[in-house]
């Protein structure tokens, strides 16, 4: 039976260098992913092509898949890769450059379409609305992209391409279309459309899925030398996750469970262009050491409509880091940020502007970021993180001036701040949902455009409302012992948005009635109630033996606008494993001592 063999060369525009080397020296992937694009990354690409025309792409990216050109070649492996960002053209134009530098000839394919400026008065016609504030769309955003399909990809892959250069697309669409290339898999093929997303959503976050972020993080064998993530796929979709030998990678049922959950909202119903993905049913069974096959994906016709995010200037923010040690460091770092808060509100009046938009200050070390459930009051040394937000650049840039003055005048101990920090832009997100057949992508192959069928829009289905709702149980406390949460469960958290996702796994079978009853909607957003989250949904995944939860609103402003020390919400799931609750003492003697240290 043939299987297709795909390699995950990078989770981020950042990844490590010595990711490539590593697939590229396993010798098994037939296609390696470079994924490069978080909603963040679209903003400073933005921002970069503002400054340059011919920027706007994930620059460190296309130099490593430059730098192994040759070895691509002698390999036979091709390269998919999004780091085309808000310019694929002038990412593919760069590598043609590296290649005829390095003597290889390569067929390289741009998939553009995701712009979705020049449509953007139809879309005013259709009076669209903001996904979760209800918005219109905004008047002159800087960029509006929408996220693309695996289609365009598998396209030009059946047209010769060596290298896939894409803009904006769902990040799982990168191994998808290699999947529906070799396969042909048709349309409605949706079985096997959702399993290949799902191989590409464990590949997508690089070694996130084999043992980086691990609730265990003992476990793992060190993050000096990571090991990278490798799917072995089957023409049905399933699939055997894996990584390179001779790593520290760590591939077992916590570390794909953990990137099973990791920001996918409701798992019955993940939406993506392709398929609508259900992997509630999704099971893991360790089949060797470091592997692990995936199978259970199900899925149903995809939507009519495309998602798409808008950025649009939102003023402007700056944050300074000073150091303060010594006895009462807690208590002098939270006078000392409420202190220099009060003394810039002054100097912004004094100047004629208005006060702040939002300020934050935290005292790191304090774990200020748990609120009530901090427990370090009394350590000795501790950052003090002041963030603010105006929509002025020239008002931050009056008050950043004002920062130094408090070594003077501040408390004992204080120092460290570094060099005085420069007003930055932010650019806020609006999501659209915006009608399929507004937006064709374009397929050029070596310069030449490429007709091809993408997903038929009389295929599509609207969606009829959440799929995967976990109907609340009652939350009363068991008699028994009270514990940590992660002495039962293990999780990762991340951002939707403003929301956050916070995925709990069960370690066994017999604690997950404990997550039903007990890690409510109602008691999850009690206990982080400190971030301010407006309500909790939950959701079942009874394959895993896990609920997801959604902490609405629980980033204020998203990942791009926050000015909390954790803006996406990657500490939070730490947070709520923290959360106490109670199990059966019969149950108690099934805890291992290293879950309750």
């Amino acid at each position: 039976m043939k299987t297709v063999i795909i390699g995950g060369a990078a989770g981020m525009w950042g990844d490590s260098y010595l990711a490539t080397p590593q697939l590229l020296a396993d010798g098994r992937c037939e296609y390696l992913i470079y994924e490069s694009l978080a909603e963040i990354t679209m903003a400073v690409l933005t921002k970069a092509q503002m400054r340059d025309p011919e920027q706007g792409y994930a620059r460190e990216i296309i130099a490593i898949i430059g730098e192994n050109l040759v070895k691509y070649r002698d390999g036979g492996v091709k390269v998919i890769t999004n780091a085309g960002g808000i310019n694929p053209n002038a990412a593919a134009d760069v590598l043609r450059k590296l290649a005829a530098d390095a003597g290889v000839s390569v067929s390289i394919a741009t998939v553009t379409g995701d712009d979705v400026l020049p449509i953007i008065d139809r879309l005013r016609e259709l009076d669209l609305r903001e996904t979760s504030r209800g918005t219109t769309v905004p008047e002159r955003p800087i960029s509006m992209n929408a996220y693309l399909g695996a289609r365009p990809i598998a396209a030009a892959l059946d047209a010769g391409a060596d290298i896939v250069i894409t803009g904006r697309c769902v990040d799982s669409a990168l191994v998808l279309g290699p999947l529906i290339h070799e396969f042909d898999w048709a349309a409605d093929n949706y079985e096997q459309l959702s399993q290949g997303s799902l191989a590409g959503h464990l590949l997508e976050c690089g070694p996130q899925s084999t043992g980086g972020l691990l609730t265990d993080w003992q476990d793992t064998g060190s993050w000096a030398n990571s090991g990278y993530p490798i799917a072995e796929v089957c023409p049905d979709g399933s699939f055997v996750l894996t990584t390179s030998a001779g790593t520290d990678g760590l591939v077992d049922r916590r570390t794909v469970g953990e990137q099973l959950v990791y920001e996918i909202g409701d798992p019955a119903a993940y939406l993506l262009p392709d398929v609508v993905c259900d992997w509630s049913g999704v099971t893991l069974t360790e089949v060797g050491v470091n592997r692990v096959q995936v199978t259970g994906a199900r899925g149903t016709a995809p939507t009519p409509t495309l998602k798409a995010c808008a950025q649009v200037f939102d003023g402007s923010r700056a944050q300074i880091m000073f150091f303060v040690g010594g006895h009462d460091a807690v208590a002098k770092g939270r006078r000392v940020a409420a202190n220099m808060l009060d003394r810039l509100r002054t100097l912004l009046a004094a100047r004629g502007y208005a006060t702040f938009r939002a300020e934050q200050f935290d005292v790191l070390g304090s774990e200020g970021t748990y609120g009530p459930h901090a427990r370090a009051e009394q350590t000795r040394e501790v950052w003090v993180r002041i963030a603010v937000r105006h929509d002025d650049a020239a008002a931050l840039n009056v008050v950043i001036r004002e920062f130094p003055s408090m070594g003077l005048s501040g408390p004992p101990g204080m120092g460290g701040g570094g060099a005085l920090p420069k007003p930055s832009p932010v650019l806020a997100l609006d999501s659209f949902l915006v009608p399929r057949e507004l937006l064709p992508a374009h397929v050029e192959v070596d310069g030449r455009p490429l007709t091809f069928d993408d997903v038929p829009v009389d295929l599509c289905v609207a969606l009829d409302g959440p799929r995967g709702f976990d109907p609340e149980s009652s939350d009363a406390a068991a008699d028994g012992v009270e514990i940590p949460l992660r002495a039962i469960a293990y999780g990762r958290s991340g951002d939707k948005g403003a929301d956050v996702n916070i995925g709990v796994i069960a370690r066994e079978r017999a604690f997950e009635p404990i997550l039903h009853s007990q890690v409510t909607a109602k008691a999850v957003g009690e206990y982080l109630a400190h971030l301010g989250g407006t309500s909790v949904r939950r959701y079942a995944l009874p394959g895993l033996g896990a609920v997801n939860l959604l902490l609405c609103n629980g980033l204020g402003d998203g990942g791009t606008g926050s000015l909390r020390a954790d803006p996406q919400g990657k500490a939070v799931a730490q947070q709520l494993l923290d959360m106490p609750v109670r199990i059966p003492a019969d149950l108690h003697y099934h805890l291992a001592e290293e879950y309750l240290r």
